[in-house]
């Protein structure tokens, strides 16, 4: 089993304080050495799959200092997508004594010369395909020696095989890591929805029948499973709230027709159900009933983890302003942010310090947004592609090191409500799941997402499954010495 959490020990001497790699972390060292030793066609490729709360950021920078150490790498360049996850590095960074820095433009790659004294470079996806003629000048001119080029959340790196220059992140990564000594790609959500393969993983090609497809290989995955059994994040349960769904106009006497919203087999009527059921209308609304339940879940949550918050994933600004009043009129404080209010980063901020009991958001809190006290998340949008919808449910995973010396392990579980949409039970019961990324070729029918190959089945505990109740997913099984509490 690996370290619960990081061991934040003080060195002799007084000086700053070391981390303990986590059993994965030192893996991670042990392989990235043994590419650097034994160099192959493609090896300069390693892609890390693992969830939120496992790490990666540290892990990189725990290998890159290691390498540096021992004299084989002697500069690291970050590339990343958004802003929130660009502090994460420059947080973390700082935590190991490692200068990274910033690159702007406007200052000119003098203001970034290796002479200056820093250890990494940190670029975001859009500077890189911006800027990328000087900047693939100056990262392949040697100055840097053997370097480390690393790709966070790297499936945003598509690559299309017909038009190259059309994936331009992709594209341009490519051609500004062409020198570098590795290339190093973290993603928590490693497939694509448009078929394309990414980035700085190596693909295996299989058979499949008559068909001939290619498989996206991590080096290193390692599952959420993994990390709930260690300690290092918490298992999620989940609440999905199933009614009967009205269509037509009874009010101007036309014809109607009723529909369960966890047993409607069709798609286009699955689809206009969870349009309808994601409305905030009278008391009996399936919207409106998930959003009580969850306000009483936070409210148990809380008699424990006094600091716990809650997550509410909108639909749209006129929709996320209809849950923030609701949530007031509860007496509730909330921060509502979405990505045309120029205060959200504050919001963001304040909420991650403990300012507001909920947040309510429509695309801001998925990838890099990093809030320990976040412990009940409702799910009222209509996107139910299957990484949407992981990506917004572990952002209530991650526990901080002060809850963690107060809970057992396994950790106390978060809470995640939601309509009983058929798409988002299936993804629930195989979110801790590690699956394949299977890229087929392009004639062939897509489905509504690639979701690996096992049908998203996985033995999780379903009960109570009857229209117009909650239906509840427990988390993964554990073995019962793991289950049993002090």
């Amino acid at each position: 089993m690996g370290f619960p959490s990081f061991d934040l020990g003080l060195t002799t001497g007084g000086a700053a304080p070391t981390l303990r790699p986590r059993q994965w972390q030192s893996r991670l060292i042990q392989l990235l050495r043994a590419r650097l030793l034994n160099p192959e066609p493609g090896g300069h490729d390693v892609l890390i799959h693992a969830g939120p709360g496992a790490g990666k950021t540290l892990g990189a920078l725990l290998s890159f200092q290691a390498m540096q150490r021992e004299g084989r790498i002697g500069h690291f360049v970050v590339f990343c997508h958004r802003s929130s996850i660009a502090r994460q590095w420059l947080a973390a960074a700082a935590r190991l004594n490692l200068q990274l820095v910033e690159w702007d433009p406007e200052q000119g790659l003098a203001a970034v010369h290796p002479s200056r004294g820093w250890d990494g470079l940190l670029l975001s996806y859009q500077s890189a395909g911006r800027h990328r003629r000087p900047l693939s000048a100056a990262l392949g001119a040697g100055s840097l020696g053997p370097w480390l080029a690393i790709a966070d959340e790297v499936h945003h790196l598509g690559l299309d095989p017909d038009e190259p220059e059309a994936a331009a992140w992709g594209f341009a990564f490519g051609q500004l890591t062409s020198a570098a000594r590795l290339r190093l790609g973290l993603t928590g959500t490693p497939f694509r929805a448009d078929n394309l393969a990414f980035c700085a993983a190596r693909r295996v090609r299989l058979r499949e029948g008559e068909e001939e497809i290619e498989r996206i290989v991590p080096d290193l995955s390692i599952a959420p499973r993994q990390l709930i059994l260690a300690g290092d994040v918490r298992p999620l349960e989940f609440r999905f709230q199933d009614g009967w769904v009205d269509h037509g106009r009874p009010q101007a006497g036309a014809p109607t027709e009723t529909s369960p919203l966890s047993g409607e087999g069709r798609e286009s009527w699955r689809a206009r159900n969870l349009r309808r059921a994601i409305r905030l209308g009278d008391s009996s609304c399936i919207a409106l009933r998930l959003l009580l339940n969850a306000r009483k879940r936070l409210e148990l949550v809380r008699s424990s983890h006094p600091e716990a918050g809650g997550l509410v994933i909108a639909r749209d600004i006129a929709h996320a302003r209809r849950i923030t009043g609701l949530l007031e009129e509860q007496g509730d404080q909330v921060h509502l942010v979405h990505s045309q209010d120029p205060a959200a980063a504050t919001r963001l901020a304040g909420f991650q310090a403990g300012e507001a009991d909920w947040l309510v958001s429509i695309d801001m809190c998925a990838e890099g947004f990093d809030a320990p006290r976040l412990r009940v998340v409702a799910y009222l949008t209509t996107v139910v592609t299957r990484s949407r919808f992981v990506q917004a449910i572990t952002r209530a995973v991650r526990i901080d090191g002060g809850r963690s010396s107060l809970e057992a392990i396994p950790r106390d579980p978060s809470y995640v409500f939601a309509p009983a949409d058929p798409l988002l039970i299936r993804y629930a019961r195989s979110w801790s799941i590690s699956e394949p990324y299977l890229i087929r070729p392009r004639l062939a029918t897509p489905g509504s997402e690639n979701a690996g190959g096992n049908g998203g089945q996985q033995p999780l505990e379903t009960v109570g499954e009857r229209v117009g109740q909650v239906i509840q997913l427990g988390g993964p099984e554990l073995p019962d010495f793991l289950g049993q509490r002090a």
